[in-house]
């Protein structure tokens, strides 16, 4: 048998379409995603290191580097064969001095933290990378009361080898491993063949055909109808220095049981419901004269591990979601589950015409092609959509006791987008039978003030729109 601790050999491979683009992307600060636990008590460091070690065992992917060569601007992916995350740890001043530095310092402690690893960006210049290379991984911990009697505990992960899917993964190993170390049950973290292909590689024969001319027009198409889009309104597009902050929305058990029956009923994923909301909210924040139409964007994002060649797992870490780019006009006479049957229908039919493989190198072109000119973007904003979404949920495994034998009192995940992307990124996960959504946006493109109004705005269409359906 196998040594389940040896660690494997190194590779390399060139990135894929998809992967250059998030290379491209994160030196703006599009694609640095975190998860922040909230814990109430923590392991000794050594413990915390060794479950980090184990995890990087068992995924290489999570000791990987992306390697720069300035010479061609080439970027590949690498696992080195000897490579481990170090913790770094901030006593209980310096993260009380991020705390008060937050515009928000009365919020959760470790939505703060959160917004302050969002926008540590270890990726920003490639030119100056030690040795031309930098991992996907980083690890800190943060004390906040002083004694370690209650800490963040925070993953920073590249987005270009870690997708959500990928994130999730990390967490619940992580959590399985640490309940394990406490006695709590028997673990197991499940054991990864080596570092991934690219997704490009792997799209099922003929499903990511396009002819060539039928590619130029759909790129003039996306191009010329960007033009068209709406966007929530501005506040300072023109300030260079941007940064991605969170607004949290959470439902109760019984309102989200209420919402997903509705969406169950009408045919429809939840996600199609939150989109809906948000177009509704944005249009009504503009006051607009009667019946004047607006064009939303909207990218829905597919996990594509289950329909690849060979299907993949979610225990295979890279990034493997796909999006799909759907418009809705909007006159402000919409009710909610029109709309939302309205987007659900729009990005089924393309998702049933294989849109999420043969647009993939539109997509990811005219994202670069945003990054090197944003004055193709309104504004010059940056901004290429209203609203991103998953379309499925995270549905977390995890009940409230679990996660107290495990010392996590919450925690949250999510992705920045202050470079290159959408007004609003929603990352929605169903715990313990209630709804959690973070929306993530960039400030000060748009504000809190503004952002607080639009999400409390969706959750009041969401809730009316749950009980008037029964």
């Amino acid at each position: 048998m196998s040594d389940p601790n040896r660690v494997p050999e190194s590779t390399t491979r060139p990135v894929g379409g998809t992967e250059y683009s998030w290379c491209r992307a994160i030196a703006g600060g599009t694609g640095i995603a975190v998860i922040a636990l909230l814990l109430s008590r923590t392991r000794k460091l050594e413990n915390l290191q060794n479950t980090l070690d184990k995890l990087q065992i068992h995924h290489p992917t999570l000791r990987s580097t992306f390697r720069f060569d300035a010479s061609t601007s080439s970027f590949s992916l690498a696992t080195p064969a000897s490579s481990r995350v170090v913790i770094h740890p901030f006593d209980s001043s310096s993260t009380a001095q991020i705390i008060r530095d937050s515009d928000d310092p009365c919020a959760e402690p470790h939505r703060i933290i959160l917004e302050h690893e969002l926008n540590k960006n270890a990726w920003i210049d490639p030119h100056r990378w030690s040795n031309g290379e930098c991992g996907v991984f980083f690890v800190s911990l943060y004390d906040l009361r002083g004694g370690g009697e209650e800490r963040v505990l925070t993953f920073r992960l590249n987005t270009g080898a870690c997708d959500r899917t990928s994130a999730v993964t990390l967490l619940r190993e992580f959590m399985r491993e640490t309940t394990v170390a406490d006695g709590c049950c028997d673990g197991h973290v499940a054991k990864e063949a080596g570092l991934g292909k690219a997704i490009e590689e792997m799209i099922p024969s003929g499903k990511g055909d396009k002819p060539f001319w039928a590619r130029g027009i759909d790129v003039l198409g996306y191009s010329l109808n960007a033009f068209r889009f709406s966007n929530l309104s501005f506040v300072d597009a023109e300030e260079p220095n941007r940064r991605s902050q969170v607004v949290r929305m959470k439902l109760e058990r019984d309102q989200t049981l209420k919402l997903v029956a509705v969406c169950k009923a009408r045919g429809i994923k939840l996600w199609a419901a939150i989109a809906a909301a948000g177009m509704i909210s944005a249009y009504t924040s503009k006051n607009l004269p009667q019946y004047q139409g607006e064009k939303y964007a909207v990218v829905t994002l597919s996990d594509c591990r289950s329909i690849l060649e060979p299907p993949l797992t979610p225990n295979d870490f890279g990034f493997y979601h796909s999006g799909i780019l759907h418009t809705h006009d909007i006159t402000g006479e919409e009710k909610l589950w029109d709309l939302a049957k309205r987007c659900y229908d729009s990005f089924t039919s393309a998702k049933n015409s294989n849109k999420h493989f043969t647009d993939m190198s539109d997509l990811n072109f005219l994202m670069c092609k945003a990054i090197e000119n944003p004055t193709l973007t309104p504004s010059s904003s940056l901004r290429t959509a209203l609203i991103s979404i998953f379309e499925d949920p995270v549905t977390d495994e995890y009940p409230e006791q679990a996660l107290a034998s495990a010392g996590v009192k919450d925690y949250i995940g999510c992705a920045s987008i202050h470079g290159v992307g959408p007004s609003i990124a929603v990352f929605d996960s169903l715990r313990d039978g209630k709804l959690d959504c973070s929306f993530v946006y960039p400030s000060p493109v748009h504000s809190r003030e503004q952002m607080d109004g639009l999400i409390e705005h969706m959750k009041a269409i969401l809730l009316e729109g749950s009980v008037s359906s029964f």
